[in-house]
């Protein structure tokens, strides 16, 4: 027996020596020296008469003399007036089609027995009840819609190859984000855990085991524009998504996502998915407010009952008339997100017409016949007119022609480096999240020096987290020059006690002034709580990301010019309205000048 599933081997077998062993045997239920017999060590008799091979397991025989009390309590003895023996409360059988139907009754019952085990866990995890909605709140600041710092907690389960490690040891491999002494901290201190329960350094890690880490988490702000509501009834919400919002939580997305805005200025929550638009494109966004409803849509558009239309302007005087682009295209890297034009990629088909020129650039209507990645911004891109704005597929990185025609002249390998290396992967790349950064990581790329000139990310000297004494937090934070005094100093509560508030160490001590370019904002017109309010902005003393300063982004990082316009289905069609930059004689603002 292994791991308490018994294993059935041929007979005739080898025979286990177990006289040493007798008075262990003894210990089970039911069971008395005298009841059992083992002539010449091939098979013992129980009660009931029935006698019982001894088989060789094909595993060592120090695994019987090791273990003999762990393994041999499955096998259950039965009373004296039982029928026989029994394996996990089944009767033990005769016949060996019902020996293995016995093994894969016990392995189901085991997997379902680990699957309940895993489900009472989720159902721990934070972020799946309305209380999230609730977590922090929005102000507007420049044009930027922000969201206040807040304690969350990330979990995620152990990974079979962090089984048997000790967790500080797999925290200070796995997680490079923070030195191994801030680990160590946070496992001593009750807001790193295993199962919600705390456990000390030397804890080895196991199985199923739930890990939870409680962080300050900062969000990066998105454009201050309003999201509108083109319709609404009770199966279907259908809006005109701003662009630089992601649709679904993400990487450093949270709040500042379509959802969770719906969520909490529209009270439209459990929304369902039917389909996606990426963070810089604006337009038409559905979604169902019933499975039922979703799954019709989502199905519709699979199967390509869905006429979609999106507008775009891009560089130089696009041809008149109608194009194709059927080149298929193929996804370079799913975690920066980016695609090329590949004879190895899937097919695709876009058809473009040319809506307007104003000398510069064109405005096209986009009909894309298939829903590959990025399918409209790469044929824009392979045809030699990019969108003018697109902070990917119109760059020099793709080559001197920037992709056209498929010629690139690097390899994919190439490719990608020289991407992470020469932008900000976030705001240039455009990427929705990666899971690698999303969990308990911070990102690698906030340290790389390569980022200097991005103007994205500026550490600034302050009292390091391994400097706050947890003893004496007040003496740590008096009269500290480096410590704000527009904000309220907290530390978070032991995630082993999730309803309790965050600890308060300090209330603001002034009120900061408000940004004369927040008046005329039209979201803070429309909710004018957003204003900044020093009493709901946090400082962790312990939090990495308090203690660096970034820039806010450009307008000319958050906007592209790429909208979707029209989506009609067999019997409906919903349509948002234009763009400014569409209109025939527009012309580009300064501040969204590259």
């Amino acid at each position: 027996m292994n791991g308490g599933t018994p294993y059935l081997v041929p007979w005739p077998a080898m025979h286990l020596p177990l006289p040493a062993h007798l008075s262990k045997l003894t210990g089970l239920p039911h069971m008395q020296p005298q009841q059992f017999t083992l002539p010449q060590f091939t098979h013992f008799t129980l009660p009931g008469g029935q006698v019982y091979p001894i088989n060789q397991m094909t595993l060592p025989p120090t695994l019987f003399t090791q273990n003999m009390v762990t393994h041999l309590p499955k096998i259950i003895m039965p009373p004296t007036d039982s029928p026989g023996l029994l394996i996990n409360g089944f009767p033990y059988p005769a016949k060996l089609a019902e020996k293995r139907k016995i093994i894969e009754e016990i392995a189901h019952n085991d997997v379902k027995k680990a699957k309940i085990e895993t489900k009472a866990l989720k159902a721990k995890r934070p972020g799946f009840t309305d209380d999230r909605y609730g977590e922090t709140s929005y102000y507007v600041e420049a044009g930027l819609r922000k969201v206040y710092p807040y304690y969350f907690t990330f979990t995620t389960f152990t990974k079979g190859r962090w089984v048997g490690e000790k967790i500080l040891d797999v925290f200070a491999r796995e997680f490079r984000a923070h030195p191994v002494e801030e680990y160590e901290r946070c496992i001593l201190d009750g807001t790193l855990t295993v199962n919600y329960e705390q456990v000390d350094t030397e804890y080895r890690l196991r199985h199923n085991d739930l890990l939870a880490n409680i962080v300050h988490r900062h969000e990066t702000p998105v454009l201050s524009k309003p999201i509108e509501l083109i319709h609404l009834s009770d199966e279907l919400v259908v809006l005109d998504k701003p662009c630089s919002l992601p649709v679904h939580p993400c990487g450093r997305y949270r709040h500042n996502t379509v959802v969770f805005i719906l969520a909490k200025e529209y009270n439209l929550k459990n929304l369902r998915t039917i389909h996606r638009l990426d963070r810089l494109t604006s337009g038409l966004l559905m979604f169902g407010r019933n499975p039922k409803k979703a799954r019709e849509l989502e199905q519709q558009i699979r199967n390509r009952q869905v006429m979609k239309e999106y507008v775009c302007r891009v560089d130089g005087e696009f041809p008149p008339g109608r194009t194709e682009c059927c080149q298929p295209v193929e996804v370079v890297s799913y975690k920066i997100g980016v695609c090329k034009v590949s004879v190895h990629g899937k097919e695709c088909r876009t058809e473009f017409e040319r809506m307007n020129f104003n000398g510069k650039t064109s405005v096209v209507l986009c009909r894309p016949f298939t829903g590959r990645m990025h399918q409209i911004r790469v044929h824009l891109q392979y045809l030699g007119y990019p969108v003018m704005n697109d902070p990917l597929y119109n760059h020099t990185v793709f080559g001197a022609e920037k992709g056209k025609g498929g010629n690139i002249g690097k390899s994919d390998e190439k490719l990608i480096s020289d991407l992470i290396s020469i932008h900000n992967a976030e705001n240039w790349l455009g990427m929705d999240g990666d899971s690698e950064l999303s969990m308990f990581n911070k990102s690698d790329l906030a340290d790389d020096p390569a980022l200097g000139s991005s103007g994205c990310v500026v550490p600034v000297h302050s009292v390091h987290h391994n400097n706050f004494d947890p003893a004496n937090p007040i003496g740590c934070i008096e009269n500290n020059p480096l410590v704000p005094r527009n904000c309220t100093i907290t530390r978070p509560p032991p995630i082993t006690r999730p309803c309790r508030s965050p600890v308060v160490l300090r209330p603001p001590l002034e009120a900061a002034p408000i940004s004369s370019l927040t008046y005329n904002d039209e979201l803070l017109t429309k909710f004018g709580e957003y204003r900044y309010s020093p009493d709901k902005m946090t400082w962790d003393p312990n939090c990495y990301e308090c203690k660096v300063r970034y820039r806010d982004p450009k307008a000319k990082d958050l906007v592209m010019y790429l909208h979707a316009w029209t989506y009609k289905g067999p019997d409906w069609q919903f349509q948002t309205r234009l763009p400014p930059w569409a209109e025939p004689n527009w012309e580009q603002p300064e501040n969204e000048k590259k």
